[in-house]
């Protein structure tokens, strides 16, 4: 039997520092504190201050200091309305580490866990200069964190970013990671006894140890400890909270026989105030920002990019909306649709941004205006267990004309155009609004694709020149949608035609608020169907007769301000019985309407399917002759 000889040491160091430094106040909001933030305050910037007992944190945003401690530099003010200088000094990381060795007979190798604590103390001076105006402030004195993070009796940590002075703070299960020897070895996170704790993995000895802030969205399972050479994550979403990135070595380099390492932690972000306008409820995105994170363990270089469309998701609602920008170069205005709500029903144009530096603080308030999308009823309709969509103000048309072609929904939703069989043609300079089945105008494979087009023979009308293709197969191109509608937001791609499936999905499964879906009447004098929202309410308007495909059009006679007031304002939609065109000949105008769905009939060589309704019956799904004319009504997804 070999004998084992056990020997376990502790060594506990721990470090407090106790720094009295004058703290100016200032005028100008705005201040952005390292952690995970709660964004969801609007009076100043949606950033609250932690305790002050509790402050463990980087450079204070807009200012940077040369000391030998970590701290939360100051966000720099944009030069011409003020600048900003916040310094912060005084804090360090307190490194407690314990070694578990294990000696076995004829075998030296050794195993070793190291516990890393961490603790941060803030002190910051902060100073405002004005342009025109050079203003002496007073001094507080801010109570610095120690190493055991005593919080002074407060509830746990919170971490802010507070957009008046630049101050980070932090929560129980905030998150450093650490760096060492060109690999990522593990991380340190704030428990429920205000401590950073945490295992590493084999450091290197005489090499600096490398300390990561990431906003707490890059998970720790993501990163394999000793092995991991590289790391990235994605910011995109700021509604709730502000993902700081930060970044610093230990002054020291890692040493066995040392258990304390100082830092200077650096903001590799800035801190930038957006102005927002919109009546949506949704979450305000802008495209076109770098909102990608890459760390090279290997070198410990950050590099940020673009994943997706660069988008950057700011708290619902109006108002002044802070944000983390990653560094990039100026942006001129974006196009439309490069700012919108996140439900699609909203959009507008990214403003100008100047060149984001790292640490930045951008105070102006950058304005974003966020509209309803044009052509849209505000009205959602589930058309899938988890699908929604918006439907179009009206039918959709085309102007006959070489030169100048447009596509356009009709002004009203009960709006028809009156017949003209002579319209159909190539160059008549005349509008129309019925359709055969695929002739969005592009070109996609099928020998008929021109709106005009009347001939009889099916066969030719096939998507893609493929007897079993949808609509929205391939290239998308045959759905009337992907055109730029001119009143619709004008660029292409933005608009669909529903599936049969979805048809029936809406008129037949889905369940609202009022278990109401949908009711025949006469609008304006225009017999139809009136599809109701999701969300409709029975005390906007009482509908007789609803969800009977046996009612009459007359059970509901709606005038034009009534349907206007009471059931288009809250997003109800409006089918008109537009009849259906054969040839140049329309037939049955005000008895029933048909609507072409994206969906083709494989099993008939000349159908497709579209939804049906007259009087006394509806289908969602009727099979009919490709080549016939019939309405179309687009919608937009709700994103």
């Amino acid at each position: 039997m070999r004998n084992i000889k056990t020997k376990r040491k502790l060594k506990i160091v721990s470090l407090l520092f106790a720094l009295l430094l004058p703290i100016g106040t200032f005028a100008q909001g705005g201040l952005f504190q390292r952690g995970k933030v709660d964004n969801s305050n609007n009076s100043y910037g949606l950033f609250h201050r932690g305790s002050a007992f509790v402050e463990l944190n980087n450079e204070v945003f807009g200012t940077s200091t040369g000391t030998d401690y970590i701290t939360n530099e100051t966000f720099d003010a944009p030069i011409g309305s003020g600048v900003l200088f916040l310094f912060a000094t005084s804090a360090s990381y307190a490194i407690i580490k314990s070694r578990k060795r294990r000696k076995n007979q004829g075998d030296n190798k050794m195993r070793k866990t190291n516990i890393i604590l961490l603790a941060f103390a803030l002190l910051a001076i902060m100073n405002q200069c004005k342009k025109d105006d050079t203003q002496n402030v007073q001094n507080n004195t801010e109570d610095l964190v120690t190493i055991t993070l005593d919080v002074h009796g407060k509830e746990g940590l919170k971490v802010d970013v507070n957009t008046t002075t630049g101050t980070v703070t932090f929560e129980s299960g905030d998150i450093i990671h650490v760096g060492s020897g060109g690999k990522y070895v593990g991380a340190l996170t704030c428990d429920g006894d205000h401590h950073f704790v945490g295992n590493i993995m084999n450091p290197t000895e005489g090499q600096p140890l490398h300390f990561y802030f990431l906003g707490n969205v890059s998970p720790i399972e993501a990163l394999a400890s000793g092995s991991a050479e590289e790391g990235e994550f994605v910011i995109s979403d700021q509604t709730m909270h502000l993902p700081v990135v930060s970044y610093a070595p230990s002054n020291e380099n890692y040493s066995s026989g040392t258990s304390t390492y100082t830092s200077h932690l650096l903001n590799k972000c800035a801190l930038v105030k957006f102005n927002v306008t919109t009546e949506s409820d949704a979450a305000t995105c802008i495209k076109g920002l770098n909102n990608k994170v890459t760390i090279d363990f290997t070198d410990n270089t950050i590099t940020f990019s673009q994943a997706g469309e660069g988008e950057i998701m700011l708290p619902a609602g109006s108002g002044d909306r802070w944000a983390v920008l990653l560094p990039q170069a100026s942006l001129d205005e974006g196009v439309a649709g490069s700012a919108y709500a996140s439900d699609g029903a909203y959009t507008g144009v990214r403003p100008a941004l100047p060149e984001i530096d790292a640490n930045g603080y951008y105070a102006d308030g950058y304005a974003i205006a966020v509209n309803l999308y044009p052509g849209i009823i505000n009205g959602k309709f589930s058309v899938g267990q988890y699908r929604q969509v918006y439907f179009s103000k009206g039918n959709l048309r085309y102007y006959c004309n070489t030169a100048a072609p447009e596509w356009r929904f009709a002004d009203n939703q009960y709006d028809l155009l009156p017949f003209n069989g002579s319209a159909y043609s190539s160059n008549s300079g005349g509008w129309i609004d019925m359709f055969g089945w695929a002739t969005s105008g592009y070109n996609h494979g099928g020998t008929y694709y021109q709106p005009w087009i009347t001939d009889g023979w099916a066969p030719y009308y096939y998507a893609y020149g493929d007897r079993y293709c949808n609509l929205s197969d391939r290239t998308g191109t045959a759905d009337w949608g992907y055109n730029a509608i001119s009143n619709g937001g004008a660029t292409e791609n933005q608009w669909r035609t529903l599936a049969s499936s979805e048809w029936r999905y809406l008129l037949d499964v889905r369940t609202t608020t009022s278990y109401l879906r949908y009711a025949k009447a006469k609008v304006n004098g225009v017999n139809g169907m009136v599809l109701l929202p999701d969300d409709w309410d029975m005390s906007y308007y009482h509908l007789n007769s609803p969800n009977y495909y046996g009612s009459a059009f007359t059970s509901n006679i709606i005038d034009a301000d009534t349907w206007a007031s009471s059931l288009e304002s809250h997003g109800a939609v409006f089918l008109p019985a537009a009849g259906w065109r054969n040839y140049s000949t329309l037939y049955a105008l005000g008895e029933g309407g048909i609507y072409w769905t994206s969906t083709c009939d494989g099993s008939v060589e000349a159908g497709a399917y579209a939804m049906f309704f007259a009087s006394d019956s509806y289908s969602p799904e009727a099979t009919r002759g490709r080549h016939v004319g019939y309405s179309v009504r687009l919608v937009h997804d709700v994103e």
